[in-house]
């Protein structure tokens, strides 16, 4: 065999093991949710601990964009485990844990702007002069110097536009590509059909896309 035919084959086969880490480590990380789950359950606080420190960053920055203001979103965090705590033994096992916490999260956020701000979310909203939020500094992966940089300023910039959309539509863009849920989680969590979802998520990313390329015009926003 040749050194390009080695190559070739050497690197399907680490493409072959990376694929199949990135399974197992999955698989464990659901196995680990369920047992997490299940011994809250059955009353053990300790797993509660656990599952915060697992959901804490995504949660938290869920509920961010959400309301807008750190202080707002932090106290509906609290009150989003709190209920976890009151209403696990109600949880369906069969369901995914991730969509039912996220519920959770978002019917208490919707109650939330109902009382304090009701005309948020309906309308167009944002008169913030700086990217920078909590949510963007939350610990992410490590990249390279100058990508990272690249990306935290379009990503600053992303932040912007994101609070002048109305909450439905920053909230399904927030699930779809921060928390990187499936659209049928994304279903669940709204509680919508999911040619519902689809649509809100279409007209959600065209009216994104305007709005970017109208405030920073001469780059690449497709």
């Amino acid at each position: 065999m040749n050194m390009t035919g080695s190559a070739t084959v050497y690197g399907a086969m680490i493409r072959g093991l990376a694929g199949r880490d990135a399974a197992a480590a999955y698989w464990e990380g659901r196995v680990a949710l369920d047992s997490d789950v299940a011994q809250l359950r059955r009353g053990d606080l300790d797993a509660l601990s656990t599952l915060l420190t697992r959901y804490q960053n995504r949660l938290y920055r869920y509920l961010l964009r959400m309301v807008r203001q750190p202080a707002e979103a932090e106290d509906l965090f609290q009150q989003t485990w709190l209920r976890v705590a009151e209403k696990i033994q109600h949880y369906d096992p069969r369901r995914s844990f991730e969509a039912w916490l996220f519920t959770l999260a978002r019917n208490l956020a919707i109650d939330h702007l109902r009382r304090m701000r009701p005309e948020s979310l309906d309308e167009p909203i944002g008169d913030s002069a700086s990217g920078e939020t909590a949510a963007t500094r939350l610990p992410s992966r490590e990249q390279p110097p100058i990508e990272g940089i690249l990306q935290r300023e379009r990503s600053q910039r992303l932040g912007v536009v994101l609070e002048m959309l109305p909450v439905v539509q920053r909230e399904v863009l927030t699930l779809r590509f921060e928390e990187e849920m499936k659209i049928e989680e994304i279903a669940e969590v709204l509680g919508a059909p999911l040619s519902t979802v689809k649509t809100r998520l279409r007209r959600a990313l065209e009216r994104l896309r305007v709005i970017m390329e109208t405030s920073y015009p001469g780059e690449n926003w497709q």
